[in-house]
């Protein structure tokens, strides 16, 4: 046990490509989790989810609707941030498992925007879901992530994990899942992002005035490094742009 160590360093570009096909299914990660977390979908294709339902939210326990295009209503919870994984050990790892660990169904949610957005790199000392029901379930999910890649807790972050756990008799300890621990790195990545990197924008050569323009040239998604890639298009700063 330890603690959180210094963000000093601390860039998402050093977790690899945002939601990487590492189970190469041929579907990205984001469109894997929409497929498994929402309800009554509509899809484009096997892979793309157009729209559906959280029914329920699991962090506020209030149905969402979820519609490609549309408000920014549903994000993909990293449910050990990031971050705080970041400067729990994984700033020491490969950059093979930090890719996995960033594609791994197990720490991932599909969760409404807002309550992500309000935990940022939160731990269960500093944060837990509004959804009183769920917080036996998310914190047991915590601890089977952390358990998998060995990310350490604080001492106020064991504690927290205890104080919710002793009221949680029925619920199950969750599986790891297949998923495995360290991810095949793309063959385009010659080498790792330097510390305090950020995503580039993509060459200047092609130009999107707006998401519905990069829609009418069937781009979307695009990606950092792409060529139309710009971070204005970019909402949430996850390395994806109109997805």
């Amino acid at each position: 046990m330890k603690g959180r160590a210094s963000k000093t360093g601390y860039s998402r570009d050093l977790f690899g490509q945002a939601w990487f096909d590492a189970d190469r299914n041929g579907c990205d990660t984001r469109n894997d989790i929409l497929r498994r977390d929402l309800a009554a979908r509509d899809m484009k294709n096997s892979c793309k989810v157009l729209a559906g339902t959280l029914n329920p939210d699991p962090y506020t326990g209030r149905d969402i609707r979820f519609e490609y295009g549309g408000a920014s209503e549903v994000d993909i919870d990293h449910v050990v941030a990031i971050s705080d994984a970041w400067q729990k050990g994984a700033g020491k790892w490969a950059a093979g498992k930090r890719l996995a660990f960033a594609n791994d169904p197990l720490n991932l949610l599909a969760v409404e925007a807002s309550a992500n957005r309000s935990k940022g790199d939160g731990d269960t000392a500093t944060w837990l879901p509004s959804n009183k029901s769920f917080r036996c379930t998310y914190v047991a999910r915590q601890v089977a992530v952390k358990s998998k890649y060995k990310v350490w807790v604080t001492a106020a972050e064991r504690d927290a994990m205890i104080r919710v756990l002793s009221n949680c008799s029925d619920t199950a300890n969750p599986v790891p899942g297949p998923a495995p621990t360290e991810a095949a790195l793309p063959k385009s990545a010659k080498k790792t992002s330097t510390p305090g990197s950020k995503p580039p924008d993509a060459p200047t050569s092609v130009y999107y005035e707006n998401c519905t323009a990069l829609r009418a040239a069937g781009a979307d998604p695009i990606r950092a490094g792409q060529p139309g890639y710009t971070r204005e298009l970019d909402r949430d700063g996850d390395g994806v742009a109109c997805e």
